[in-house]
């Protein structure tokens, strides 16, 4: 079978990182997520972690070169037959150029999953979100909307352009989500996982 570059996009609070490990689960795709990772820049004391964490903790995207750089640094390690879920890269359209562009290079195919969620949907679960695990940046919720809609919905059209993109309604149950984007994927989830 031929190895699978999975991207998740979607707003804030969309169930990204949740169907992420859900699909995880059920394939054994390792997955890497910027998110993660820019958080844990966050807490160095140096100056790219005080910059990375001033940027988060206002609701800003960070700078689109910083996410491709750890966007090759995960793909070069690949193996040949390895797949692969990234939840969270794709922002912008540079970025998303890079994306298709790197990966044309590679001779890997994607497949784009966004996650459509209303943003009155995006300020519930992200004031539920922030009480349970007190991320930072989900007290920024106005502003992190006000990038996605300047930057990603921009970012999601050119995925839509490429003919890679699956539409997914993120307003239902997460098992109903997760049961859609295997469907869409023709992912058959292995008994037992």
């Amino acid at each position: 079978m031929e190895p699978r570059t999975i991207f998740f996009i979607g707003k804030p609070g969309s169930g990204k990182g949740d169907q992420a490990k859900l699909l995880s689960k059920a394939t054994g795709w390792k997955i890497v997520t910027p998110g993660e990772q820019f958080r844990s820049m966050s807490a160095e004391e140096t100056p790219v972690g005080r910059k990375v964490k001033e940027e988060m903790n206002a609701g800003l995207l960070l700078p689109f070169w910083l996410a491709e750089y750890l966007f090759l640094k995960n793909i070069f390690s690949l193996k040949d037959d390895e797949s692969i879920i990234l939840d969270g890269f794709g922002r912008k359209v540079p970025e998303v150029e890079f994306i298709i562009e790197s990966l044309a290079w590679l001779g890997r195919s994607f497949t784009m999953v966004h996650l459509a969620v209303s943003d009155e949907e995006v300020r519930h679960r992200l004031t539920l979100r922030k009480d349970v695990e007190g991320r930072a940046d989900d007290s920024a919720v106005e502003e992190r909307l006000k990038e996605y809609h300047e930057y990603t919905d921009p970012a999601i059209e050119k995925f839509r352009g490429t003919g890679n993109l699956i539409e997914v309604n993120g307003e239902r149950t997460r098992e109903q989500i997760a049961e859609e984007i295997r469907a869409a994927l023709d992912i058959v989830s292995p008994a037992g996982r």
